[in-house]
C-alpha cells in the first residue's frame, strides 16, 4: 500500500479515544450492509412473485384465448389453421363453465373446465400438477379436483361427487337443475389457491354430454413460444376468424402493472437506508477531519499535496461503504437462498401463518435472483458511500496548516 492507504487504514482502527467515532462509522457500515442486504431479499421475493404468478396464470389460461359471442362449433380445419401460424405452439379446444360441486355433506361453486386428455399430457404446468399421474386415459364420468377444494370438502381419490348444471333442464314445473356424479381420479395442485380450491377438470366429451353442448366449445386456448410477443400473435390470429380474440394482457395486465408500480416504489424506498448510512459517513469524516486537523496539518508541512489529504479521507469513508456493501450481499444472497427455512422455523416459533396462500395467491414464498439486480444495488451502494467522501474530503484538503497548528 502506498502511504496515503496506510494512513486511512491507521484512522480506521478503534481506539479508546475515538469511541464516539468509531460509533458512528460502525453506524454507517451496519446501514450500508442491512440496506443492500434487505434490497437483494425484497427484489428478489418480488421478482419471484411476478414471474411465479405470470407461469400459473397463462399456464392455466393460455397466452391466447378465442371466444365467440355464442358457443364454438368444433372444427377440425380451424385448429388445423390456427397450428399453422406463427410462433403457435399448442391449441386447446375447451368447454368452461360454472357448475355447483357437491359431496355427503358439504357444496360449492366450482369453475369446469373441459379438456381434451391431450392437453393434460401437453401443458406442461397440468401435467406437474396432477397427482397422481394419470396411467390410464381420462374419458368418461371422471374428475380432477383441486386439492384444496378437496381438503374443504373431505375428499379423497376414488370418491364420488355430484355435478350440478345451473341451467339445468326446462320441464313443465320450470327450470330443474341438471346434475350427474363422477368420480375423483386425481387431484390438482397447482400452487395457486385460486386454481387449487376452484377448478374442476372434466373430460372434453363428458363435459359436452353434461353440458349438453354435442360438438361445442366455449373456447380455444393458444399456447405460443414467445410471451412477450403476444400482441403480434393476436394480430396474425385475428386474420384467419372473426371470432373474439384476447392475449393474456387483456385480463390480468392491471395486476402485473400494479405488482411492477410496487417492486419500483419498494426499489425507491428501500434505497432511501442505503442513502441515510451514506450521511452516517458524511458527519463520521466531518468528525473525523475536525478530530485529526493536527496530523492533516503536519502532513501537510512535510510536503503532503491536497490530493494525498483528499485521497486518504476517500479511503477512510469508502473503505465502510465497500464493506459494507461486500457484507450486505452476502447476506442478502444467504438470506434470500434460505428463504422458505427462515420463514417456516419463524411460523413454528410463533404458532403464526406468515404466508397466507389465500391472500398471497401462491402455497409457497418465491425468489427469483437476478445477477443484473444485485450488481445494480452494490453499484448504487459503492456510489452513494464514494460520493458521501467528497465534502469532507475537500474540507480536509483545504485546510490551512498554520491556522490548524495553532488551533490544534
Amino acid at each position: 500500500m502506498n502511504w496515503e492507504s496506510q494512513i486511512a487504514m491507521k484512522y480506521l482502527r478503534s481506539k479508546k479515544k475515538d469511541g464516539f467515532l468509531s460509533v458512528i462509522t460502525g453506524f454507517s457500515f451496519l446501514g450500508i450492509c442491512i440496506g443492500v442486504a434487505t434490497l437483494i431479499v425484497v427484489m428478489s421475493v418480488m421478482g419471484g412473485f411476478r414471474d411465479e404468478l405470470l407461469t400459473r396464470i397463462i399456464g392455466m389460461k393460455g397466452h391466447v384465448i378465442i371466444y365467440g359471442d355464442s358457443d364454438i362449433k368444433e372444427s377440425d380445419a380451424f385448429l388445423s389453421d390456427l397450428r399453422r401460424c406463427k410462433h403457435v405452439t399448442q391449441v386447446c379446444p375447451m368447454i368452461e363453465k360454472q357448475s355447483v360441486i357437491t359431496s355427503a355433506e358439504k357444496m360449492r361453486g366450482a369453475l369446469v373446465l373441459g379438456v381434451t386428455p391431450e392437453t393434460l399430457l401437453e401443458r406442461e404446468l397440468l401435467r406437474r400438477a396432477i397427482s397422481p399421474p394419470l396411467a390410464s386415459s381420462f374419458s368418461g364420468d371422471v374428475v380432477i379436483v383441486g386439492k384444496r377444494m378437496a381438503e374443504l370438502m373431505g375428499l379423497r381419490l376414488g370418491d364420488c361427487v355430484t355435478l350440478m348444471d345451473p341451467q339445468g333442464e326446462s320441464t313443465p314445473f320450470g327450470t330443474v337443475p341438471r346434475q350427474r356424479e363422477f368420480k375423483i381420479v386425481a387431484l390438482l395442485e397447482v400452487g395457486m389457491v385460486e386454481y387449487d380450491k376452484n377448478v374442476v377438470l372434466m373430460p372434453l366429451q363428458s363435459a359436452q354430454d353434461f353440458f349438453q353442448m354435442c360438438g361445442m366449445l366455449t373456447q380455444f386456448e393458444v399456447f405460443t413460444d414467445n410471451v412477450e410477443r403476444n400482441d403480434e400473435i393476436v394480430k396474425e390470429i385475428k386474420k384467419i376468424t372473426p371470432l373474439m380474440v384476447l392475449g393474456w394482457k387483456h385480463g390480468d395486465s392491471h395486476f402485473f402493472q400494479a405488482v411492477q408500480v410496487e417492486r419500483n416504489v419498494m426499489f425507491l424506498i428501500l434505497t432511501l437506508i442505503i442513502l441515510i448510512a451514506s450521511f452516517n459517513i458524511i458527519s463520521g469524516l466531518v468528525m473525523l477531519v475536525k478530530d485529526k486537523t493536527r496530523d492533516i496539518a503536519i502532513m501537510k508541512t512535510i510536503g503532503a499535496s491536497q490530493r494525498s489529504i483528499r485521497c486518504i479521507f476517500m479511503i477512510v469513508g469508502s473503505s465502510v461503504g465497500i464493506l459494507g456493501t461486500l457484507l450486505g450481499v452476502g447476506i442478502g444472497l444467504m438470506l434470500t437462498l434460505n428463504l422458505n427455512t427462515i420463514v417456516n422455523f419463524i411460523q413454528s416459533l410463533t404458532g403464526t401463518d406468515l404466508f397466507s396462500a389465500e391472500v398471497y395467491f401462491l402455497s409457497n414464498l418465491p425468489y427469483k435472483l437476478n445477477a443484473y439486480e444485485v450488481l445494480s444495488i452494490s453499484l448504487i451502494a459503492v456510489v452513494l458511500s464514494i460520493l458521501a467522501t467528497i465534502y469532507p474530503s475537500y474540507r480536509a484538503a483545504k485546510l490551512d496548516p498554520a491556522v490548524a497548528i495553532r488551533e490544534g
